[in-house]
């Protein structure tokens, strides 16, 4: 047996779903929520301080 069929025999889907955490280890969402972050905190001090 070759290796072409070995591998398109084992391109069935994974038994398990991907959860939460595959979806923050992508970069630009992890980039994204980083940001949105930085903005609220920038909010807060600028209220609790800077008034």
């Amino acid at each position: 047996m070759n290796d072409e069929c070995a591998l398109a025999r084992n391109d069935a889907p994974d038994p398990e779903p991907r959860g939460c955490l595959f979806a923050l280890s992508q970069p630009p969402l992890m980039l994204f929520l980083g940001f949105i972050g930085f903005l609220l905190l920038l909010g807060a001090v600028h209220d609790l301080f800077l008034l």
